[in-house]
């Protein structure tokens, strides 16, 4: 093959075999309501868009903080523990399982991505992976985080970090790739 010709095919592309984890029609009541009821709610109703989530089988503890122009893929996927935030234009796409632990901060912008595609397959096939996000972790503003990956409890990671291998419990990460800098707690160092 010349590097002028096309490797991929996408005709050949097939999901067929992916489970959304839902009828197509409940899938579509759950974005229609995610884009009318979400951007409309007051900030103050927090409690209206957990309920939303819930309603629709996401796993969210109490004492969450979910602000209006969050995005969630498939919400039955979702597990969010008690006391997290999840921030503005946060998108959460859920074609695999999304676990954030609790007293998580997930700030404005940032991308949680558990679907990719095999760049080594000619029919470009779709892959996913679970993430999870421990306990107490900071995502500061603007970062993706990959399918696959594993955040340990009570890190921090900096803004516009790419987040594409795990990272270790209770330390200050950050770059892309994101890699850990040093720990958090004053009393590790």
């Amino acid at each position: 093959m010349t590097n002028d010709q096309a490797f991929i095919d996408l005709r050949k592309y097939d999901q067929s075999w992916f489970d959304r984890g839902r009828p197509s029609w409940y899938i579509l009541l759950w974005w229609f309501v995610q884009a009318i009821a979400f951007p409309l709610t007051p900030h103050p109703l927090n409690g209206l868009r957990c309920g939303l989530l819930r309603l629709f089988g996401a796993r969210v503890g109490k004492g969450v903080f979910i602000r209006p122009t969050a995005r969630f893929t498939y919400p039955w996927k979702i597990t969010i523990g008690d006391y997290s935030w999840i921030g503005d234009d946060v998108v959460l796409y859920s074609l695999d399982d999304i676990h954030i632990g609790e007293h998580c901060v997930i700030s404005q912008e940032s991308y949680l991505c558990t679907g990719s595609h095999d760049m080594y397959d000619p029919a470009f096939g779709l892959k996913t992976a679970s993430i999870c996000i421990g306990n107490g972790v900071w995502l500061a503003a603007d970062c993706f985080v990959g399918a696959g990956v594993k955040i340990g409890a009570n890190s921090v990671i900096g803004a516009r970090s790419s987040v594409f291998t795990d990272l270790p419990s209770a330390q200050v990460c950050w770059g892309t790739p994101c890699r850990p800098r040093y720990p958090r707690f004053k009393e590790q160092t």
